[in-house]
């Protein structure tokens, strides 16, 4: 639905509600995920849909009617015994805070259930309010830290260390 209120001399507003869809991601999708982050990243993303073809992993993807990812997420199931653990989320930033985060979340947990899991786990940098919100929003808890790192690519194209601290979240499904 688009609805427009046009008045000479006033700005123009509308809102459009268009439905979307939970899926796997697939490898040719990453060409439309550039929004999530570097080359170095996608690169990433494109070994995590490999483990996920071997069954180490789930990898998801929000779209949109013209089935364009607009949320990525992983689940990986090697990290912690009994558990699933979500990584790399992200939302398209023009779309955050429009519950998206929410329905992959939401989706990545179906999918730690179905694997006869019953806890889902997460990390989320301590510099981030924003998305903790959201996962103790989501019932997530705290229950410790852990310092994490991971090579990201500058706009110069030189590769380098980030490092952070991250705080370890989880749920019990």
């Amino acid at each position: 639905m688009l609805v427009a209120v046009i008045s000479e001399g006033q700005s123009m507003e509308a809102t459009i509600v268009l439905p979307v869809g939970v899926r796997d991601l697939l490898p040719r999708d990453l060409p439309a995920c550039t929004w999530s982050g570097s080359a170095l990243h996608l690169r990433e993303v494109e070994r995590a849909l490999a483990r996920a073809a071997a069954g180490e992993a789930d990898y998801l993807a929000v779209c949109t009617p013209a089935d364009l990812p607009v949320a990525i997420g992983g689940v990986d199931y090697q990290v912690s015994e009994g558990a699933g653990t979500l990584w790399q989320l992200a939302v398209l930033p023009a779309l955050q805070s429009r519950g998206l985060g929410t329905l992959l979340i939401r989706a990545a947990e179906q999918r730690i259930l179905r694997r006869g899991l019953h806890r889902a786990e997460l990390g989320v940098e301590e510099d981030n309010p924003r998305a903790r919100a959201l996962y103790e929003r989501l019932g997530y808890e705290a229950y410790g830290r852990t310092p994490d790192g991971w090579d990201e690519e500058g706009p110069d194209g030189v590769i380098r260390r980030y490092e952070t601290m991250c705080v370890l979240m989880r749920k019990d499904l």
